[in-house]
């Protein structure tokens, strides 16, 4: 924990999975993530009913797996990043952040004093639960930990820059769902609005020499010319739902065509 491999990969430009992590609620999810993979798992509970003993149990899980797991935490709850990150996640997504002061209340709930306000604890599952005193304690989980601030509104695009530049904070992320809603165009992801904001925020990111993810493009194609802009090869795969939902739609096409085969002969 000397270091943060998950960092050193995106800045070294190697391709990173991530898998969304919306419904399922047993740590096979993170085996299904690791053997298909995967490098890093997003659990959302911005979007979803799990609690956070759940939510816990994927991260211990996915971190004992070799995983990086990230949380999204519902919008302005800074109580539950602690205990998240006591649980076992390495990294936390912050949605609909605005302001540098938002972020700073993020990166500065991430860590301990005297860069944060995290609070004390000696045992947790990236050091095995053993009790480990607060001077070794203290400096690997700061290392380890990933705070992912979410842009999804003009106002955030606006603020970019200087909120990249918040101590603490050590990625960016761009929620193309929101954004477009935001800017009244639901869904065009190729609009120019889209391209000048994703170039904004590479642009902030470059200043401050930290990684920007695209979220909420699916289509590859557009994802790739967008992230040309110089977003990081981090890939959100999917959340479980929709990859259940695809997988599920695949099946039944497949059997309907064998079963139309089979009758027509």
């Amino acid at each position: 924990m000397t270091t943060n491999p998950f960092l050193e990969r995106l800045h070294e430009g190697q391709p990173t999975f991530m898998l969304g992590i919306r419904h399922s609620r047993t740590t096979d999810i993170c085996r299904i993530a690791k053997s298909t993979g995967h490098h890093a798992i997003m659990v959302d509970l911005e979007h979803s009913t799990m609690s956070l003993d759940t939510a816990a149990a994927l991260c211990s899980a996915a971190g004992d797996l070799g995983l990086t797991p990230f949380v999204r935490v519902p919008e302005r709850e800074y109580g539950a990043i602690g205990r998240l990150l006591d649980a076992g996640a390495h990294g936390i997504v912050a949605p609909r952040i605005e302001t540098p002061d938002e972020a700073r209340t993020i990166a500065r709930a991430s860590r301990f004093a005297p860069r944060g306000q995290r609070s004390q604890l000696a045992t947790v599952p990236q050091l095995g639960m053993t009790p480990t005193p607060a001077s070794t304690l203290n400096p690997a989980l700061d290392r380890a930990t990933i705070t992912q601030i979410l842009i999804e509104t003009p106002a955030g695009v606006a603020a970019a820059d200087e909120i990249a530049g918040v101590d603490g904070v050590d990625m960016l992320a761009i929620g193309a769902n929101d954004l477009t809603a935001e800017l009244g165009i639901h869904g065009q992801y190729g609009h120019l609005l889209v391209r000048e904001a994703v170039a904004a925020l590479a642009e902030a990111c470059r200043n401050h020499g930290i990684p920007l993810q695209l979220g909420g493009i699916a289509d590859p194609a557009l994802f790739e010319s967008l992230a040309a802009l110089g977003a990081a090869p981090l890939y959100l795969t999917g959340m479980d739902t929709d990859l259940l939902h695809s997988a599920a739609r695949a099946r039944v096409e497949t059997l309907t065509a064998a079963h139309r085969e089979l009758t027509t002969r």
